[in-house]
């Protein structure tokens, strides 16, 4: 089940920008790369927009399309598993 819509690219930029900055070694959201989830548990996430706080609200579908696309294609049981070095 893959989002269908998202740029990965822009969705790699999106998630540097918007939520590394609470999802890196020691930040208040706890480490987070592509590689902590697989790629069903993303989409998962994604459907539920379960995230706390309002930054999911405050985001266009298309841009949660995008970080949503960049974190499936480098999940964990993706081809092409990464961080976001």
């Amino acid at each position: 089940m893959a989002v269908e819509g998202g740029n990965s690219r822009k969705g790699k930029h999106l998630f540097k920008k918007n939520c590394k900055s609470c999802h890196d070694t020691g930040g208040e959201g706890g480490a987070l790369t592509p590689l902590t989830k697989t790629m069903g548990q993303w989409d998962r996430f994604f459907e539920k927009q379960d995230h706390p706080g309002d930054l999911f609200k405050s985001m266009s579908e298309k841009d949660l399309k995008d970080i949503n696309q960049f974190l499936y294609d480098h999940a964990a049981d993706s081809p092409s598993p990464e961080t976001c070095g």
